[in-house]
């Protein structure tokens, strides 16, 4: 049986409300088919707007065996190429970020504009079609302040997600931002191990120690049911909706994307060990309304977010391989914002570099474990870890439809 015919088979008979069998996290075959499924055929969070505020300013990253260069061209457009020259295929910008009026193949200076298209090659004759040879273009969109894109030759429908985050994005105007600082970890698990663990806070209470001091441990905070009968998330819906803020719980269709703006714990507006603001100056000047909580947004396979009144921390999930996935936080700020008088550095980021670095150990515990020989699928909480359930499920029955199987039904929630 291929590989596709046996991840299929599994999918489709696999025990609900189990974790998965060991092969979808450790077997490279299905890695590899997580790839060429999912992450070089959806759309991904790969950084924000205000990155690149100007022509020329770029960064980069690599997804999968595709590396990428994101910038800013000279009409404001932002744009995603393939970094890979139409020479001979070396990487045409090799630094983690910069800005250039130009981009130069470092091999033999093939030039291109920021927009991809071909400026120069040396020595090529006069039959030479520069036009036939600028860097490939990849889809990409911007929304509230986040660019996505898309690697595929025809990109899904990226409207039903603008739809859905645009309002709820809109006050804190993150394109008006910068980030304050950057941390990127490398944890030694599966990609679905990483997101089965953010989605749930069944582990926090003996975990996180720094993030309970502001982040309730609710299961209808971090999972997909019972937020509408919680009295507290109810209260803060209604509080935060008559100031305009969109706040109650929405879930696609398809499950692949939610946003929902959660309380914190009582009195708490920030995550800091005090709970007090870790910014003075709010996150956007539409933005003045205290004791908001945190605006919940993520968006399978590569991104999920807390954006608070004083600052968003933002995260990108990228696989490194069947056993490896890097994860990159952004702590943004006002633009305006000074390092030192409106906010400390070690206070603003303290909280979720333990909590990121906590995950981390757990991850790859959970790693170790299952690459044992005894190890079999076990049971989820469906009080506690209902958002681990929702995402495996999501998981299947993508993989399910787009390898041929039939779609399937999602349970819905909220």
């Amino acid at each position: 049986m291929d590989i596709r015919s046996d991840v299929l088979n599994r999918l489709k008979n696999r025990r609900e409300g189990y974790s998965l069998e060991q092969a979808f996290y450790i077997d490279p075959d299905l890695y590899k088919l997580d790839l060429e499924t999912i992450w070089y055929r959806d759309w991904l969070f790969v950084g924000h707007d205000c990155e690149i505020p100007k022509a020329g300013n770029y960064f980069t990253l690599q997804i999968g065996n595709y590396p990428v260069v994101i910038t800013r061209d000279r009409s404001g457009v932002i744009r995603a190429l393939h970094n890979s020259c139409r020479h001979r295929g070396s990487r045409v910008c090799t630094q983690h970020k910069g800005s250039s009026a130009k981009l130069v193949c470092p091999y033999h200076q093939w030039t291109y504009e920021l927009d991809g298209s071909l400026l120069f090659a040396r020595h090529m004759g006069d039959d030479f079609d520069k036009s036939q040879h600028g860097l490939k273009p990849i889809h990409c969109e911007s929304v509230g302040g986040y660019i996505f894109i898309c690697l595929a030759e025809t990109a899904p429908d990226f409207a039903p997600f603008r739809a859905t985050a645009e309002p709820y994005l809109a006050r804190h105007r993150l394109g008006e931002t910068k980030v304050a600082y950057e941390s990127t970890i490398v944890e030694k698990g599966n990609w679905k191990l990483v997101w089965e663990n953010n989605r749930e806070c069944y582990h926090c209470a003996a975990n996180h120690p720094e993030l309970c001091r502001s982040y309730p441990e609710a299961a209808t905070a971090s999972g997909v049911q019972g937020a509408k009968d919680d009295p507290v998330i109810a209260a803060h819906w209604e509080k935060c909706e008559a100031a305009g803020l969109p706040s109650e719980f929405r879930l696609s269709p398809d499950g692949q994307f939610r946003a929902a703006r959660m309380p914190l714990i009582e009195g708490a507006e920030s995550y800091t060990m005090s709970g007090g603001r870790a910014v003075r100056r709010p996150l956007s000047d539409d933005m003045l309304e205290s004791h908001v909580g945190t605006l919940m947004l993520f968006h399978y396979p590569g991104t999920w977010n807390h954006v608070l009144a004083d600052h968003a921390v933002t995260f990108r999930v990228l696989p490194l391989g069947p056993e490896l996935t890097q994860v990159t936080t952004k702590w943004l700020v006002h633009k305006d914002a000074v390092e030192g008088v409106d906010y400390q550095l070690d206070e603003l980021i303290h909280v979720w570099t333990e909590t990121n670095d906590q995950d981390r150990r757990i991850v790859e515990e959970n790693a170790f474990g299952i690459r044992s020989p005894a190890y079999q699928p076990g049971p989820y909480s469906a009080e506690d870890e209902n958002g681990v359930m929702q995402f495996v499920e999501w998981y299947a029955n993508f993989m399910i439809e787009r390898l041929g199987g039939g779609a399937q039904s999602l349970r819905q929630a909220a």
